[in-house]
């Protein structure tokens, strides 16, 4: 075979000149590329904050004679790339229980959602939506009552004279309490 007939063979720096310019411009497309996805994908790992106590009243604001309370709950909302402090989630009755410990439920009536109010003349709570109606304790007063389970009892923390709460909301008509 004559030289002239074979094909031509890249020379070794075109091909070391090539090979760094692709690595080059996989480079400088991958990394703000990853970037991006990290980005995007940044919410999904978060966590919002469900399930931490949050401050809820003083201890002196809660009456000791076992009369429940109404208070708001104010917490950090995180909802994908948004943190806004101090916004209000929910609300609690917070109440003496014997010796002295806080118990807190939640306002919502396991029954379908609605709000329940503390009628303080009759000493319990009553839905309005259906006529639910819950003993001071939160469990059910009237065995004819829709709601399938008492009002959610939520876990209660004393901190330096403050009680913090670990707020959530669980599922409407369910009989056992799945968190929402």
């Amino acid at each position: 075979m004559n030289p002239k007939d074979s094909p031509a063979q890249p020379e070794r720096r075109e091909f070391i000149t090539k090979a760094c310019a692709l690595t080059a411009g996989v480079v400088a497309v991958a990394v703000p590329a990853a970037a991006g996805l990290f980005v995007l994908l940044d919410p999904l790992g978060r966590k919002g904050g469900a399930g931490e106590p949050v401050r809820v009243a003083s201890l002196e604001a809660i009456p000791e004679d076992g009369v429940p309370r109404k208070f708001s709950v104010l917490a950090t909302r995180v909802d994908a790339w948004n943190r806004t402090p101090n916004v209000p989630v929910g609300a609690v009755y917070l109440r003496r229980a014997a010796g002295g410990a806080v118990q807190a439920f939640n306002v919502v009536c396991p029954h379908a959602g609605c709000f329940v109010d503390y009628v303080d003349d009759a000493k319990h709570y009553l839905c309005p939506c259906h006529n639910s109606t819950f003993e001071a304790d939160g469990r059910i007063k009237d065995p004819k009552s829709p709601s399938p389970r008492g009002l959610d009892e939520l876990e209660t923390e004393v901190r330096e004279g403050a009680v913090w709460v670990k707020f959530r909301n669980y599922r409407a008509g369910e009989k056992d309490k799945l968190p929402a």
